[in-house]
């Protein structure tokens, strides 16, 4: 598939509005428009076809006349054209993969959040296909939520790029928590229940601790992490502190028999040493991260502007570094990783796995779009696989690491210079603004409005290739400074 053919296609589907029992699927008859769309705005465009394929031209136009758009009817018609043909059914690659010794069926779960509160809302998770669940943290103090207590930064076409909250623990009885786990268990034997607390002192922690193992969890996430909390000496105020990780995740390790996790505040300037400090203190795996702190200033929570926790695709590459940072480290290959931070698409999560992560926690997308997308999650790496001829996701895990090298030993000898693609280019002139106001006024645009490329002032950063809107820009062999001339391109 064209650049030009995918973004027309990823284009027409973010405006989809992604509607619960989706008029168009009930006007086509014949197939399910809105699953189609839906593939492609999670990462599964090469097998969305299969869904509109047995739909006449006439199924089409009734779905693109349901649409119950805003603005005017998502173009199905148009977008479902330039799919490409529909390929046969992917063999199902089991996605099974260990966790601290507990098996898990594939390597999704919920992350410990307002997208798991009570036992309703895991249990339609779980039969929806998601793996396991780290349930939201439970804890001694009670609970008072502020309300409003969410707020967003926006797309233009109205998906989260960021989301901020001030939400904190679960609000529930501590023994309704403890029987909601239970029963979760009890009844859904072949998923992973993984508990979430947060104490305030030794005490709390070990009581804590010994009460979700005695509920039947398989194991224990310790949050160190919660950017938000109303009272002192909880949450990330105690994940920057080496001796309080070491000493509360050694005190919950010494009374409990089950996997013990450490989940880890952003909001250090190094994870290694607070991370270290948990492995020391026998946590048995990491998970990382948890929200950064942030500014509220696009909107207010229970009237007041204030610093709150931010998620959502903005912090994917921040938790990503920090997942990098412990993989990378030696002393501390024997911790197994939980990725947290920015997933969306089943690309999002392998990024996560390539680094070293063997499952990845999801919570902002499911509040944004809900329990759902577990279908292109799983699809999506399952066809990753076989493509790659992969037979396990055992064999991927942390395949990215050695990838990763020093600033020190990057080829500062040689250029990659940018080349146009006359029959993609349409003129617009983007490329030449971000030169010669951001970069090095290396682009020429006149009267034709035919950019071209100076290769004397070039200095091959790319800048224009980003902004380009039509994918026109590529790139050239990379050749050694010495060797390059002045030249157009």
């Amino acid at each position: 598939m064209t650049m030009t053919r995918r973004m027309h296609i990823q284009e027409e589907a973010a405006r989809c509005l992604l509607c619960e029992d989706a008029p168009c699927t009930a006007a086509c008859g014949s197939g399910d428009p809105a699953r189609a769309v839906r593939a492609v705005r999670f990462g599964n465009a090469a097998q969305a076809g299969r869904w509109v394929a047995s739909c006449s031209e006439a199924d089409l136009e009734a779905a693109e006349q349901a649409c119950i758009h805003y603005d005017r009817p998502v173009r199905l018609r148009e977008l479902f054209a330039l799919l490409p043909e529909a390929p046969a059914a992917a063999p199902a690659f089991p996605l099974g993969i260990d966790f601290c010794g507990i098996r898990c069926e594939n390597p999704f779960f919920l992350a410990s959040s307002a997208v798991c509160t009570n036992y309703e809302m895991v249990a339609s998770a779980f039969e929806a296909g998601w793996a396991g669940v780290f349930y939201k943290t439970l804890c001694i103090q009670d609970i008072d939520e502020v309300s409003p207590r969410f707020d967003a930064v926006k797309r233009p076409d109205g998906s989260f790029a960021g989301f901020r909250n001030m939400e904190q623990l679960s609000e529930n009885p501590l023994e309704e928590d403890l029987d909601i786990l239970h029963r979760l268990k009890v009844n859904y034997p072949g998923k992973v229940v993984v508990a979430s607390i947060m104490g305030r002192t030794d005490e709390q922690w070990i009581r804590l601790a010994k009460k979700v193992e005695k509920a039947g969890v398989d194991a224990i996430e310790l949050n160190f992490s919660c950017p938000q909390m109303r009272l002192a000496g909880m949450g990330s105020d105690v994940g920057q502190s080496m001796e309080h990780v070491a000493f509360y995740t050694s005190y919950v390790k010494r009374a409990v028999k089950i996997p013990v996790i450490a989940k880890m505040t952003p909001n250090v300037a190094s994870m290694t040493p607070v991370a270290m400090a948990a492995l020391l203190g026998g946590a048995d795996g990491i998970s990382a991260i948890n929200t950064i702190k942030s500014v509220t200033m696009g909107g207010e929570v229970a009237g007041k502007r204030i610093v709150s926790g931010y998620s959502g695709a903005a912090v994917k590459p921040i938790a990503q570094r920090f997942i990098l940072e412990i993989a990378k480290n030696p002393h501390a290959q024997a911790a197994q990783l939980s990725g947290i931070g920015g997933i969306t698409t089943w690309q999002d999560a392998l990024e996560f796995i390539q680094l070293g992560c063997r499952n990845v926690q999801i919570c902002t997308a499911v509040m944004e779009y809900g329990y759902r997308i577990i279908d292109d999650l799983v699809a999506g790496l399952q066809a990753y696989l076989v493509q790659r001829g992969v037979a396990s996701l055992e064999d991927i895990v942390g395949e990215a690491l050695d990838q990763f090298v020093r600033v020190s030993d990057l080829d500062r000898q040689s250029f990659v210079f940018p080349t146009v693609d006359r029959s993609l280019c349409i003129g617009c002139g983007r490329c030449y603004v971000s030169c010669r106001d951001g970069g090095h006024q290396a682009i020429t645009f006149g009267a034709d409005r035919v950019p071209r490329v100076v290769g004397t002032r070039c200095v091959g950063c790319h800048l224009c290739l980003l902004v380009c809107p039509s994918g026109a820009i590529g790139t050239a062999r990379r050749i050694p400074k010495r060797a390059a001339s002045p030249h157009k391109v």
